[in-house]
C-alpha cells in the first residue's frame, strides 16, 4: 500500500466507519478488514493517528485499529504477519513526538506501545527505555505527562511477563532504572507538596497526577523487578520511606477540599501507597519482615487512635486493615508446632509480631473494632428506615460489600480473635457480662453497643465454643429479647436472631429447637421488613414438621412482599432448603407457590440470577412432588427449553441449573408426552459444546431411555448417534465409557430397537475388542455392550460378525475365535459383577456347537463361568446349597428410612427393568448346567469328555461343586 496515495483513501472510509449508518459503517468496516493483511496498511494508520488536525473520532479508530492489528500480525510467526521493515518504520514512529492532546487517544497510544514492548523490547526495540528516560525529563508539561504515562504502561506490561527468560530482562530493567524512578517520582513528590499551598489548582492537579504516575511505575518495579528485593537499599528505602510520604499526603487532604478533582486523584496517589505495601508483602512476605513494626504501628495508629480523626477516609482504613490482617495471618510468619522446624526468617518476624500484639495493644483493637467500627451507623439506621431491601442486601453483601469498611472489620475481627484466641476471649466475655439484662429502648447507643457485640460473640462462636453456655444464655436472655416488640428494639431483634443463626451448628440443644421455632413464627411476622428477611435467612430446618405449614406460608408471604432481586433471592434459597429437607411432606403447602412462580419467572426476565434461584426452587420442588411434578409441565417444560437453548443468549447464566432440572424433571416423570419428548431437540448442541455440563446430558439421555426407549430412539436415535460419533473421535476416556453406557442402557432397555439405532457406534466397539483396547475401563464397557448384543440379539450379532469380517478381510470363525479369546484375556478388566456375569451368559449362549472354533474356545469359556459363579453364588448355610445373589424373583418395595429419599420413578422404572433383564433372571449355575447338558447331547458322552479334558481340572472340580444336585 503506497503511503501517499492510500492515506487519502484509508482517511475516507475510516470517516465512513464513525458513522452511524450502518449502511455507511458495514460497508467500511469491510474494507478495512480486507487492509488489515495489506502492507503499509500501519504506516498509513500511524500517520492519521498523529495527525492532530483530524477529526477525533477518525483518530480513535485508527488508534483501535492498529492496536488490534498488534495482535493479530505483529509476531513473525502470525500469519500475514508484518514485514520486519514496516514494524522499524512503526517502532520509530511510535517514540517520535510525546505530544497527544486528546487524554484517551493518548492512553491508547501508551497501550499500544506497551503491546510492541511486550512483543519486542528490548531485543528489537533497545532505544524505547532510553527514549522514554530522556523524555520524561523535559520540561514541556504536556509531553513530560504522555511520555511518564507511556513509560508506565510499558513497565506494566513487562513486568507481567512470566517466562523465566524475560523474568531475568526485567530484572536487569529494574536495577538499571530504578534509581531514575526514584528520583523521578520524589521530584514530582516534592513539587506537589510545595503547590497543595498556593492555591493553584491546575498546577497542584498537575504534578499529583505526575506524582501518581511515577508512582505506578514504581510499584511494579518493586514488587515485580527483584528477587531479593531486601537486599537492595534504593528498594527498602523507598519502601521505608512511604510512610512519612504517607503521612504527609494525608495531612494534605486537610487543605483539599472533599469535592473536586485534586481530592479524587489524592485519595488514589494514597490508596496507591497502601497497594505498594500489600502487593510487596504478598510477593515477597520475608523480604517485607523489617516493614512489619512500622507497617503495623502506622494502621493502628491512624485506624485504632485519634491520630487518624479528620485525615482517614473509609477506602484507607479498609487498606490499612487489610495491611494488619495480611501480616497477622501471613503463613510465612507461623513457626512450626516445633519452633526448632521453623526458618530463622519465620522466627523473625514471628517475634516482631509478639512483640507488638502485646495484651493492651489486642484489647485497645478488640475494643474498637466492636465499640466503634461495629456500631450501625445514622446512614444504615436511615438506609433502614427508607429502603429496608437495600439496607438486606447491603449487609448480606451487596455488589459493594466486598469493598465496603464494615465486613472488612468482620473478617479483621474473627482473624485477629482466631490468632489471640486467649488472650481476647476474656475481653469480649466481660463485653458480654456488662449487657446482660433487658435494655432501656430509649436509650438507642446502649441498644447500639449491644447489637455490636452480640455481633462479635456471634462472629466469634467457634472461639467462644468452651467459653460461653449457649443453651442458658438462649433461654436466659436471648429467647427473651425477641420478644421485645418495641419498634427501637428491632436491631436487637433482627441481630439476636442472626446470632442464633450463627451459634447453631455449634452449639445448640435439639430439645430447644421447638422454643426457637415458636420464635422464629412471631418474627416471620414481625412488622419490621428487615427483622423477617433476617429470621428467613437463619431459618434451619431440623425437627420441624410441626411448624411447616406455618412458616412456609409465612416465608411464601414474604416472598411475595419483597421487590429486590437479591432479597427474593435469599428467601427462594430458605423454600428451596425448606423443600429439599422434608421431601415429599411439603405437598399439601406448595399450591400458592407454585401459582406464584410462573409470575415470578416472567418478572425475572432481566434479572439471570434470580431466575438461576427460581431454576434450583423448581428442581427442589419437582423432587418434593415426584410423580405429581407432571402438572407443572406446563409451566416447567418451556423453562428447561429456554434454559438450555444455547441459541438463546440467558443459557450462559440458566444452563447448569437448567440441566439438572430437565434431569429431576424425567428421573420423577410417571409417563412421557409429545412436549417432554420435543425438548431433547435441544440436546444436539448441547453435546457439540463438550462442556463440563456433558456428565448431566448424559443422564438426561439415559433418562429418556429408562421412560420410554422405544418413542425416543425412533424419533432421535439417528441424531443421537451422529453426535456420538462425532464425540468418540475427541471425547477424554471417560466421556467414551458415558457414551458406551448410554449404547449398554439402550440394549439393555431394548434389545432389538436398540442395537438398530445405534449400528454405526457397534463396529468400533468389535474393532476395540479384537485389538486389546488398553484403558481396562473403557474395555470393561466394549465388553458390556458386545455381551448385550450377543446373549439378546443373536441374529444382530451374527450380522455384525459378517459385516466386521469383511472389513477384517478374515472369515468369520477366525474373528469370533479372536474374540473370544480377547475375551477371556481381558475378563480381569470387568470389576462390576452384573457385566462378568453378563460376560459368563453371553460365552455360554454360543453353545451348544459343533463349531471348531468354539469348540477350541470351549476351556476359556468353561473358566470365564467359573468365575463367574464364585462372583455371584452365595451358600446357603442350613442347606449348604449354592444359589445366584443376583436373581430378583418379584418387585420388593424398599423400606425407606427417615433420612433416606423415597425412589423417583426412574428408580422404579429401573426396578422394573431388573426383572426382565438376563442378569437378575436367569440363574448362572442352572443356565451353565443347561448348555453343557445340551453340548454333551450334541457330541455324545465320548466327544463331551473329550471336550471336557481341555479344561483344567482344578476348574472341573469347583464347576462339579456349584452344579452339586443338578
Amino acid at each position: 500500500m503506497d503511503l501517499n496515495s492510500a492515506s487519502t483513501v484509508v482517511l475516507q472510509v475510516l470517516t465512513q466507519a464513525t458513522s452511524q449508518d450502518t449502511a455507511v459503517l458495514k460497508p467500511a468496516e469491510e474494507q478495512l478488514k480486507q487492509w488489515e493483511t495489506q502492507p503499509g496498511f500501519y504506516s498509513v494508520l500511524l500517520n492519521i493517528f498523529t495527525n492532530h488536525t483530524l477529526d477525533i473520532n477518525v483518530r480513535w479508530l485508527a488508534v483501535l485499529y492498529f492496536k488490534n492489528g498488534i495482535d493479530r500480525y505483529w509476531r513473525r510467526v502470525a500469519p500475514h504477519a508484518l514485514s520486519e521493515e514496516e514494524k522499524t518504520t512503526l517502532r520509530a514512529g511510535l517514540i517520535t513526538n510525546f505530544n497527544e492532546p486528546i487524554n484517551q487517544i493518548a492512553t491508547q497510544i501508551a497501550v499500544l506501545i506497551a503491546k510492541v514492548a511486550r512483543l519486542d523490547c528490548p531485543r528489537q526495540w533497545p532505544e524505547l527505555i532510553p527514549t522514554l528516560i530522556e523524555s520524561v525529563k523535559v520540561q514541556d508539561d504536556l509531553r513530560q505527562h504522555r511520555a511518564l504515562l507511556t513509560f508506565y504502561h510499558v513497565t506494566k506490561t513487562l513486568a507481567s511477563k512470566r517466562l523465566a527468560a524475560d523474568r531475568k530482562l526485567f530484572y536487569d530493567l529494574a536495577s538499571g532504572i530504578y534509581n531514575f524512578a526514584c528520583s523521578l517520582w520524589n521530584h514530582h513528590t516534592d513539587t506537589f507538596l510545595q503547590q497543595v499551598s498556593s492555591g493553584n489548582e491546575a498546577a497542584v492537579l498537575s504534578s499529583l497526577e505526575r506524582t501518581l504516575l511515577s508512582l505506578k511505575v514504581l510499584r511494579k518495579l518493586t514488587v515485580n523487578g527483584f528477587v531479593e528485593p531486601h537486599k537492595n537499599m534504593e528498594v527498602m528505602g523507598f519502601l521505608h520511606g512511604i510512610f512519612d510520604r504517607l503521612k504527609q499526603f494525608l495531612e494534605c487532604s486537610r487543605s483539599i477540599g472533599t469535592d473536586n478533582v485534586c481530592r479524587d486523584r489524592l485519595e488514589k496517589t494514597i490508596i496507591l501507597f497502601t497497594k505498594v505495601l500489600l502487593d510487596f508483602l504478598d510477593q515477597h512476605p520475608f523480604s517485607f519482615t523489617p516493614l512489619i513494626q512500622r507497617s503495623l504501628e502506622f494502621s493502628v495508629s491512624y485506624v485504632f487512635t485519634e491520630v487518624g480523626e479528620g485525615v482517614t477516609f473509609e477506602r484507607f482504613i479498609v487498606q490499612c486493615m487489610n495491611l494488619i490482617k495480611m501480616i497477622v495471618k501471613n503463613y510465612a510468619y507461623k513457626p512450626s508446632k516445633n519452633f526448632e522446624d521453623s526458618s530463622p526468617e519465620t522466627l523473625e518476624a514471628h517475634k516482631i509480631k509478639m512483640a507488638f500484639f502485646t495484651y493492651p495493644t489486642l484489647t485497645e483493637i478488640c475494643r474498637r473494632l466492636v465499640s466503634h467500627y461495629f456500631l450501625l451507623t445514622e446512614e444504615e439506621l436511615t438506609m433502614w428506615e427508607e429502603d429496608p431491601e437495600g439496607f438486606t442486601v447491603e449487609e448480606t453483601g451487596g455488589d459493594s460489600w466486598k469493598y465496603s469498611l464494615r465486613p472488612c472489620t468482620e473478617v479483621l475481627f474473627i482473624d485477629i480473635f482466631h490468632e489471640y484466641n486467649q488472650t481476647l476471649t476474656p475481653v469480649l466475655l466481660e463485653m458480654m457480662q456488662t449487657l446482660q439484662g433487658p435494655t432501656n429502648v430509649e436509650d438507642m447507643n446502649a441498644l447500639l453497643i449491644k447489637d455490636a457485640v452480640y455481633n462479635a460473640v456471634g462472629l466469634a462462636a467457634y472461639e467462644l465454643f468452651d467459653s460461653v453456655d449457649f443453651d442458658q444464655w438462649f433461654k436466659n436472655q436471648l429467647l427473651p429479647e425477641l420478644q421485645v416488640v418495641h419498634n427501637r428494639y428491632k436491631p436487637l431483634r433482627r441481630r439476636v436472631i442472626w446470632l442464633i443463626g450463627q451459634w447453631i451448628s455449634v452449639k445448640f440443644k435439639s430439645d430447644l429447637r421447638p422454643m426457637l421455632y415458636e420464635a422464629i413464627c412471631n418474627l416471620l411476622q414481625d412488622q419490621d421488613l428487615v427483622v423477617r428477611i433476617e429470621t428467613a435467612t437463619t431459618l434451619k430446618t431440623d425437627q420441624f414438621l410441626p411448624y411447616l405449614e406455618t412458616m412456609f406460608t409465612l416465608l411464601f408471604q414474604l416472598l411475595q412482599q419483597v421487590t429486590e432481586c437479591d432479597t427474593k433471592m435469599h428467601v427462594l434459597h430458605v423454600l428451596s432448603c425448606v423443600i429439599e429437607r422434608v421431601n415429599m411432606q411439603i405437598r399439601p403447602y406448595v399450591g400458592c407457590l407454585v401459582q406464584y412462580l410462573p409470575l415470578l419467572w416472567k418478572q425475572s426476565e432481566e434479572h439471570n440470577m434470580l431466575r438461576c434461584a427460581i431454576l434450583t426452587t423448581l428442581i427442589h420442588l419437582v423432587q418434593g412432588l415426584g410423580a405429581d411434578s407432571k402438572n407443572l409441565y406446563p409451566f416447567l417444560l418451556p423453562v428447561i427449553q429456554l434454559s438450555t437453548d444455547v441459541s438463546q443468549p440467558p443459557h450462559v447464566y440458566l444452563l447448569e441449573d437448567g440441566l439438572e432440572l430437565w434431569l429431576v424433571t424425567l428421573e420423577n416423570s410417571p409417563c412421557v408426552t409429545p412436549e417432554l419428548l420435543r425438548i431433547f431437540q435441544n440436546m444436539s448442541p448441547l453435546l457439540e459444546l463438550s462442556s463440563e455440563n456433558l456428565r448431566t446430558c448424559f443422564k438426561i439421555i439415559n433418562g429418556y431411555i429408562f421412560l420410554s426407549s422405544t418413542e425416543f430412539l425412533q424419533t432421535y436415535a439417528v441424531g443421537l448417534c451422529q453426535s456420538f460419533c462425532e464425540l468418540l473421535k475427541e471425547i477424554t476416556t471417560e466421556g467414551q465409557v458415558q457414551v458406551l453406557k448410554v449404547v449398554e442402557n439402550a440394549l439393555k432397555v431394548n434389545p432389538v430397537l436398540g442395537p438398530q439405532m445405534f449400528q454405526p457406534i457397534l463396529p468400533c466397539v468389535f474393532r476395540g475388542i479384537i485389538e486389546g483396547e488398553r484403558y481396562p475401563v473403557v474395555m470393561s464397557t466394549y465388553l458390556g455392550v458386545m455381551g448385550r448384543v450377543l446373549l439378546q440379539n443373536t441374529s444382530f450379532f451374527s450380522s455384525l460378525l459378517t459385516e466386521m469380517a469383511h472389513k477384517f478381510n478374515q472369515e468369520m470363525d477366525q474373528l469370533l475365535g479372536n474374540m473370544i479369546e480377547m475375551w477371556v484375556d481381558r475378563m480381569d478388566n470387568i470389576t462390576q459383577p452384573e457385566r462378568r456375569k453378563l460376560s459368563a451368559l453371553a460365552l455360554l449362549s454360543l453353545l451348544p456347537s459343533d463349531n471348531s472354533v468354539i469348540q477350541d474356545k470351549f476351556c476359556g469359556i468353561i473358566n470365564i463361568s467359573v468365575e463367574g459363579l464364585h462372583d455371584v453364588m452365595t451358600e446357603d448355610p442350613e442347606t449348604g446349597t449354592y444359589k445366584d445373589c443376583m436373581l430378583m424373583s418379584h418387585l420388593e418395595e424398599p423400606k425407606v428410612t427417615e433420612d433416606e429419599e423415597p425412589p423417583t420413578e426412574q428408580d422404579k422404572r429401573k426396578k422394573m427393568l431388573a426383572l426382565k433383564d438376563p442378569v437378575h433372571t436367569v440363574s448362572l449355575q442352572q443356565f451353565i448346567y443347561e448348555k453343557l447338558k445340551a453340548q454333551q447331547e450334541l457330541l455324545g458322552e465320548q466327544g463331551f469328555q473329550s471336550l471336557m479334558e481341555t479344561v483344567d481340572t482344578e476348574i472341573v472340580t469347583q464347576l462339579q461343586e456349584f452344579l452339586h444336585g443338578f
